[in-house]
């Protein structure tokens, strides 16, 4: 049902409820105020009619003769006029004018203005006590005055309030499906432009002139906002299905190595049971490394992918220097011949996800141990420090190894970059990359203090570092798929 139509409808069944509620209260006002006139009327003739009410009792009291008692009597009606007389005495009753049979029975005394019905009748009834200064001088003045102009008068305006309501609901409801049919014309005209629009198939988007109608135009702005959003998240998803189809070969290749070398490695044992023992262990040894590598290889793709479905509520405030010390603690375990000095002071917080900073901590430990080898052969001396400056807590990790060309610092953090002698799977650099993006900070590869080896700083902002004094938020979800994995740290280069 169209929108004018409902408009035209509750009009149409609105409008003769409200004629009818305000003929109501119409008529009551209308029969106040007739009531209120013969009330008047009633009141002004009885004290008129007092005095000679009066003077009948007192003729009748002391047995006057007949000709002056009906001399009083006409002089009783007569002042009364067109109000209904019934002077009630001691022994006789006396009547004149309009008023009810003598068998009505009135009310015990109405000193205020009452409505008695009778016979399909209605009367205003006053009566007065009348009494005199002589014995038996004492009795009750009834007034009466038809009702009947007054029901008269409200019938009419009865049926016309419902002439009038009845005449309201068609008028009313004509009347407002065509204002309501005018009203929502630039909503058809919104609808008609946005129905012709086709996502998949056009560029064309919503073109909505300003109607100053705040309905209407702000559901322009909406439509305009989603269609803004459906192309923005269009162009994500395509560039996420190029990447990940990129990011699939790629690790489809990566892949590829370790298993045909394992494959080549079980036909060699297959095919050659009598094999030497000294080969046998060889070929097992080489199997043992392939299976460890590709094992690596795949918790480094679930870690990748993890970190993409990380949720901003994960995140809060964190102490850096606690995870710097577990990694550190932990990596001392796991080499106890490496020497991993840390120099972390405690109350360095960042709104972060714990998680994924310990990633990006362990991370870069491994690298280091694993690149950062002393040139003469002795065990790793890997350096960590964390400190706070401007803004952002500073972690710096620092070893002794052949370090990185200047040339290729913008490769080593993308997806399966390594040297060919490495034994890494080339995502442990490429987890840090993303988790740093996700909280909003920096890496890049400098030159150590030393001059001698390799120095990786990662930089993320202090809790309530931000602009007032707000936490820095997680950045966007899917880094690797919508960024493609391509030198990521260039995003957070510091040019000075």
């Amino acid at each position: 049902m169209r929108l004018s139509t409902r408009i035209a409808l509750a009009v149409g069944a609105t409008v003769p409820v409200l004629v009818l509620a305000t003929g109501w209260l119409l008529l009551r006002l209308v029969a106040a105020d007739l009531h209120g006139q013969q009330d008047a009327h009633l009141r002004t003739s009885a004290a008129a009619v007092a005095k000679d009410a009066r003077g009948l009792l007192r003729v009748s009291a002391a047995d006057r003769s007949a000709a002056v008692e009906r001399a009083r009597e006409r002089r009783l009606f007569t002042s009364a006029l067109d109000v209904g007389v019934r002077l009630i005495g001691p022994s006789d009753t006396y009547t004149g004018g309009p008023q009810p049979d003598q068998g009505v029975t009135l009310p015990a005394s109405a000193p205020a203005p009452v409505t008695l019905r009778a016979g399909g009748d209605s009367w205003r009834v006053l009566s007065k006590r009348v009494s005199g200064t002589r014995p038996g001088v004492r009795g009750t003045l009834w007034l009466f005055a038809p009702d009947t102009a007054a029901d008269t008068q409200l019938r009419l305006v009865r049926r016309r309030v419902v002439t009038v309501a009845l005449l309201a609901a068609p008028l009313s409801g004509l009347l407002a499906g065509a204002v309501a049919g005018r009203a929502s014309r630039p909503l058809r005209r919104l609808r008609d432009s946005a129905s012709g629009l086709d996502p998949r198939t056009s560029t064309a988007r919503l073109d909505h002139a300003p109607v100053r109608i705040a309905e209407v135009d702000d559901l322009a702005h909406t439509l305009q906002t989603v269609l803004s959003r459906y192309d923005e998240q269009a162009a994500r998803t395509e560039e996420a299905l190029a990447t990940a189809r990129s990011f699939a070969s790629a690790a489809a290749h990566e892949l590829r190595t370790p298993l045909m070398s394992m494959q080549t490695n079980l036909e060699i044992l297959s095919e050659h049971p009598a094999l030497p023992a000294r080969d046998r262990t060889e070929v097992l040894d080489d199997l043992r490394r392939e299976h460890a590598r590709l094992l690596g290889l795949l918790v480094m793709l679930r870690e990748l992918g993890h970190g993409d479905l990380v949720e901003a509520d994960a995140f809060g405030p964190v102490d850096l220097a606690d995870v710097v010390e577990a990694s550190v603690r932990e990596q001392r375990r796991r080499h106890p011949l490496a020497r991993i000095a840390g120099d972390c002071p405690p109350g360095t917080r960042v709104h972060g996800w714990e998680p994924g900073l310990r990633t990006v901590v362990d991370n870069l430990l491994t690298n280091a141990l694993v690149h950062g080898g002393c040139a003469d052969g002795r065990p790793a001396r890997i350096d960590v420090t964390l400190r706070a400056s401007g803004g952002h807590a500073v972690l710096c990790v620092d070893d002794q190894g052949p370090g990185i060309a200047p040339e290729r610092r913008a490769a080593v953090f993308e997806r399966f970059e390594c040297r060919p002698d490495s034994p890494g799977s080339g995502l442990g650099l490429t987890l840090v990359a993303q988790q740093v993006d996700l909280h909003r900070g920096r890496v890049r590869v400098l030159e150590p203090p030393t001059g001698t080896g390799t120095r990786i700083e990662v930089a993320l902002p202090l809790y309530g570092g931000g602009p007032g004094g707000e936490p820095a938020l997680p950045a966007p979800r899917n880094w690797v798929i919508t960024t493609a994995g391509v030198r990521p740290q260039e995003f957070h280069k510091d040019d000075s």
